[in-house]
């Protein structure tokens, strides 16, 4: 028998310790684990250099634009800069122009990244204006509904407990997962009509407005929804030591709940955002020293569940704004977040396998992906090279992703992804993007 690719001298991390083996990979699946000289003969033998082959990032929390956004990312930079950072799977928010909410902008959005997927891409929907459009929403693949109950995003209003309740009730009959961006909007929305009318306008302005109470407000709020409906609901981005504490709760009360935290809520801080300005503002914004300190306590004990990039790129234009309010918020993080968590396991801060279960096995299980997120036999070979002792700067401007500036910009960093490999196929070699587009799959 011969397969379509081996990969040869390589590091593989199996039942969380590094073994010496190869990979050989026969129509996108992976078929045989072992040492080379036992693997089967290959059309393809790439020699990785003795370097660490993971799991390929599953990456559930991506904004990709595209359609009426391409001036601020399309699915083919979107999906290149995945590959670019070892991301082989990405999952695209649905706060689009048009906002995904319904069956036909659904199929829109699938059609449209089927052609250009670099990566594998599956979508969210927001809320559609009738509940009872949510199972077809799902035959036709969304893996999940986005809440925002900072603003009304699709069909639902975040102030209603009632639609509320009844939206996920609905969720929890079709089995797929809520994601909810927790901040309150009726608090945002005092605060900020107070700091306009004092007319203030900087950084600590938005802070006031962006409270750690708004985010703890609505965490209970839709932890008391889930109580009720048994929805399975997962929080985006938890950066308050407060709103963790509050989802360690109704985890040891044994509601479905999971959470996800971000390279910049992990190592930037309010302190950091003063020097950053603009380029360091997202929602929820950077928090304190102390909040920081927990999130890692979190991370490391097993209450936040997974790390996701929330890559939201944006035009410079878009955060060179007279006003603070004008200025859009979102972070480019897909072609840093491996590397910058890589050189925390460097530190000592994270184990590698630890890394690994935040970044593929966990979000595969949370999401119901089959035969992903995982280097086994079966598996789809989604896989990233990674020389773990490479040290360089982080440099946006040569960043696949139209968003060219990053607050991690000109950070050291130890550890850098070298080849990605997406369903058996090679799509990133040495920081070159090799795949035409339509190589990424629909996940549904």
């Amino acid at each position: 028998m011969t397969v379509d690719l081996a990969l040869k001298n390589a590091k593989i991390l199996l039942n969380g310790k590094i073994v010496k083996a190869g990979i050989a990979v026969e129509k996108g699946k992976i078929v045989k684990i072992a040492k080379d000289t036992n693997l089967p003969a290959a059309s393809k033998e790439i020699d990785v250099k003795g370097f660490a082959i993971l799991p390929g990032i599953i990456d559930t929390h991506v904004h990709l634009r595209d359609q009426e956004l391409t001036y601020k990312e399309d699915f083919i930079t979107g999906t290149s800069a995945a590959a670019n950072g070892g991301v082989t799977t990405v999952f695209d928010m649905p706060n689009n122009k048009p906002v995904t909410m319904d069956v036909h902008t659904l199929r829109e959005r699938i059609n449209l990244a089927a052609k250009k997927a670099i990566v594998n891409v599956g979508f969210y929907s927001a809320f559609p204006n009738d509940v009872k459009e949510i199972p077809g929403i799902i035959q036709e693949g969304a893996i999940g509904f986005k809440l925002y109950m900072s603003e009304k995003i699709g069909g639902l209003d975040p102030d209603c407990d009632e639609a509320l309740t009844e939206a996920f009730t609905e969720t929890q009959k079709t089995n797929v997962p809520v994601c909810v961006h927790a901040e309150d909007r009726r608090l945002l929305e005092s605060v900020r009509t107070e700091m306009e009318r004092k007319k203030d306008n900087d950084v600590e302005a938005y802070l006031k407005v962006h409270s750690p109470d708004a985010e703890l407000k609505a965490i209970d709020r839709a932890v008391k929804i889930a109580r009720k409906s048994r929805a399975k609901i997962h929080f985006c981005h938890v950066s308050t030591a407060e709103g963790l504490q509050s989802i360690k709760f109704a985890k040891q009360a044994r509601f479905p709940v999971t959470c996800e935290a971000t390279p910049h809520h992990l190592l930037l801080s309010f302190e950091s955002l003063k020097n950053l300005g603009a380029v360091g503002l997202t929602n929820p914004p950077l928090r304190s020293e102390d909040d920081v300190r927990l999130l890692w306590a979190g991370l490391q004990k097993g209450t936040i569940d997974i790390l996701a990039s929330d890559h939201a790129p944006h035009s410079l234009n878009d955060k060179k704004k007279p006003e603070i309010w004008q200025v859009a918020s979102g972070i480019a993080g897909l072609e840093t977040m491996l590397p910058l968590m890589l050189t925390q396991v460097n530190k000592g801060l994270l184990s590698l396998p630890r890394l690994v279960h935040l970044t593929s096995k966990r979000p595969a299980e949370i999401f119901k992906i089959r035969k992903r997120g995982e280097i086994k036999e079966e598996c789809s070979a989604d896989l990233v090279v990674v020389d773990l002792k490479k040290e360089w700067k982080i440099d946006s401007s040569k960043f696949y992703s139209k968003a060219k500036f990053s607050p991690f910009d000109g950070w050291k960093v130890k550890g850098k992804p070298v080849k990605t490999f997406v369903n058996g196929s090679q799509v990133m070699d040495n920081g070159e993007i090799v795949a035409s587009p339509e190589q990424g799959h629909i996940i549904r």
